[in-house]
């Protein structure tokens, strides 16, 4: 990770957005366009952290040098744990290591798995979707190692009328308990942050209050391999971030946090605005320790 950081090229003060995605998974903009409007508001650094695959880093850490800014080489791993979908974050990940590129490789087999599932339940329901439009209304090619996430399908479920915006199509269709949820078998929490230790990251376990249950939370974390919490989030409000403080506290992990941006899709911005939730840049030098 130290040589990444080092090799992006920035200070180390200043603000941090650790959570950030791209056109790699379910963001709106490309990798280089992250980093030059963190450069605009005024960050010291951004991590890519896209959903399963590290496709988006290499151009991201180009733009870091551009731009003067450090870039942190991420990803979001879908992992499931106590019958719900629980995301671990790795920092610092060798991006370029094989048997890494491979396991990932697996995870986006049943995120297409799935979304192949999610488009069958809403056309059960009577709704005209295809993967096909999903796929044409991303407006290009995805590349190999890109994939489509349920943003997308939420996209073109407001183009076809069956969703006002994006929010409310979760909230009618694809967020967990809706008719179209969809959660296929996927990696333990534990495995998750083997697989980041071994391609040399760190592993921190993401939005901890959109899971709803903090004795599961207890229980992944108690399963051991990570090196932090990230307490400051979106969604999370100021209860949640005391209690994750305190959690945080409490198993000697680090405190993280980030935007979770995606982009705005049709004037409204998911989840949260890049540079909207930050962390000092001593965290980052806590990170590479």
């Amino acid at each position: 990770m130290e040589q990444e950081l080092r090799n992006a090229g920035a200070g180390s003060s200043g603000r941090c957005d650790l959570h950030t995605h791209t056109l790699a998974s379910d963001g709106m903009q490309p990798p280089a366009e992250n980093v030059r409007l963190a450069k605009e508001k005024g960050l010291a650094a951004v991590a890519i952290t896209d959903h399963d695959t590290v496709a988006g880093i290499a151009e991201a850490l180009e733009a870091g040098e551009q731009y003067g800014i450090t870039v942190v080489p991420g990803v979001e791993i879908s992992t499931r744990a106590g019958g719900k979908d629980i995301h671990i974050l790795g920092y610092g990940v060798d991006f370029r290591d094989e048997q890494f590129l491979k396991r990932l490789a697996v995870l986006q087999e049943t995120r297409a798995a799935r979304n192949e599932a999610i488009i069958e339940r809403l056309r059960v329901l009577g709704i005209g979707i295809t993967l096909e439009a999903v796929i044409r209304g991303i407006g290009r090619e995805l590349k190999p190692d890109e994939s489509v996430g349920r943003p997308h399908i939420a996209d073109e479920l407001v183009r076809l009328g069956a969703a006002s915006d994006m929010r409310d199509a979760f909230d009618k269709y694809l967020a967990e308990g809706k008719p179209a949820f969809v959660s296929p078998p996927r990696i333990s929490p534990g495995e998750a942050c083997q697989w980041i230790a071994e391609a040399k990251g760190k592993a921190v376990l993401a939005h901890p209050g959109l899971y709803g249950d903090d004795e599961l939370v207890r229980g992944i974390l108690e399963g051991g391999g990570f090196a932090g919490v990230e307490a400051y989030y979106s969604d999370h409000g100021s209860a949640e971030e005391r209690r994750y403080l305190e959690m945080a506290r409490e198993y000697g992990l680090l405190v993280t946090g980030g935007s979770d941006f995606h982009g705005s899709r049709g004037g409204v911005i998911f989840h949260g605005d890049l540079g909207s939730v930050t962390v000092g840049a001593e965290v980052l030098e806590l990170l590479k320790a």
